[in-house]
């Protein structure tokens, strides 16, 4: 966006705040272990735990307070395990304990799309090109028109529809966005390349809908329906609340966009400055960031995604410090006022309007030459 809250600073200010942030993540990194490996399991063990718990009750399901405590359970552990647990150490942040169980590369998580997918679409696309127009395909993951520097077409107008139904079935639809799926509607691949592609996700996809909408409520007997209702929710449950969080992690209002320009000769100093202007915080307490999966701290995880994000909160004090030195917004506010405005933004880019200038993250100096120009 053109109106940007930071002061644009000097290539000097640029390298020097890079070396800044820098400093941040090595000291850190410098300090991973034990507490980063207790941390983590006992998130395992909460996610297993809960799971456990909400299952059981859905097996007496029949009677609505174990119906809802159930699904409540079940929803917390899906949420734990996609949010805390898999995002992060699908990220390598825990491959220092050299422990199968948390191996960024051959974890698997509780949702249809795949882990393989995953670490190529969002660990590299979406960190790589983190709010780039034309490169970071997460932005309004190919459906919604976020930002007015997209061109609008007639099929924006249905924004608030497609905004509630990709809430509602977020983990469904994010599997097939992984898959590229918008290029096969912009007649840019195949559908016989997209099914080859999809294939893997199509066999998780079917695993997953046969253990919550088929076996366990085989399992359960002639309270079928409740655990079926039970594992439904819980699925609806985690998708509401991981649509809500990421996109009150990236398309705030001030979050901004960059064009793809930006990526030419960017050094590491302009890399850290599109990701902390490109991101949005959360404000809340310690439970909240976890169940968030510490994205609520989504400035520092776009920084530093290699770092065990529980360390996030201490990281975002130092990262605060720094950002007003060099005067650049620090974007955080409460759930609910960042999430208003990212309906704002669904409701108001639906409707007509000329594309606005993407930015481009450019030093003072290369600013008044391109003036001077």
């Amino acid at each position: 966006m053109t109106n940007s809250k930071s002061r644009t600073l000097t290539a000097a200010e640029i390298e020097a705040f890079g070396a800044e942030v820098d400093a941040i993540k090595q000291k850190h990194l410098a300090d991973v272990g034990e507490r980063d490996a207790n941390y983590i399991r006992k998130i395992e063990k909460a996610v297993r735990y809960t799971e456990i718990a909400g299952r059981t009750m859905l097996m007496a399901g029949i009677f609505p307070p174990a119906f809802v405590a159930g699904t409540a359970l079940l929803g917390i552990s899906k949420i734990l395990d996609n949010m805390e647990l898999g995002h992060n150490v699908m990220h390598g942040q825990y491959d220092f304990m050299q422990d199968p169980r948390f191996d960024g590369q051959t974890f698997e998580w509780d949702t249809w799309c795949t882990a393989d997918n995953w670490r190529y679409s969002h660990n590299y696309m979406h960190h790589t090109y983190t709010n780039v127009l034309g490169k970071d395909h997460d932005i309004g993951y190919g459906v919604l028109r976020i930002f007015p520097e997209q061109k609008w077409e007639p099929r924006f107008l249905a924004n608030p529809v497609m905004a509630t139904v990709l809430a509602v079935f977020f983990e469904n639809l994010l599997a097939l966005q992984t898959l590229e799926t918008e290029k096969v509607l912009a007649g840019e691949k195949t559908w016989k390349e997209w099914f080859k592609q999809g294939k893997p996700t199509f066999r998780k996809g079917f695993r997953q809908a046969a253990k919550d909408y088929i076996f366990f409520p085989a399992l359960a007997g002639p309270f079928f329906l409740p655990v079926l209702a039970g594992n439904l929710g819980a699925n609806i449950m985690r998708n509401l609340w991981t649509f809500t969080i990421i996109f009150c992690g990236h398309f705030t209002e001030d979050a901004e966009v960059f064009a793809e320009e930006t990526l030419e000769n960017e050094t590491r100093g302009q890399w850290y400055l599109r990701q902390m202007r490109g991101s949005s915080n959360l404000t809340g307490g310690k439970l909240f960031h976890i169940m968030s999966g510490n994205l609520s701290h989504q400035i520092e995880h776009h920084l530093f995604p290699e770092v065990p994000a529980h360390r996030y909160a201490e990281m975002s004090v130092e990262m605060q410090e720094i950002a007003k030195r060099y005067g650049q917004n620090y974007n955080k506010a409460s759930l609910l006022k960042q999430f208003s405005t990212v309906a704002a933004r669904i409701l108001r880019h639906s409707l007509p309007s000329k594309p606005a200038k993407p930015l481009v993250v450019l030093a003072k100096d290369q600013v008044e030459l391109a003036q001077a120009a």
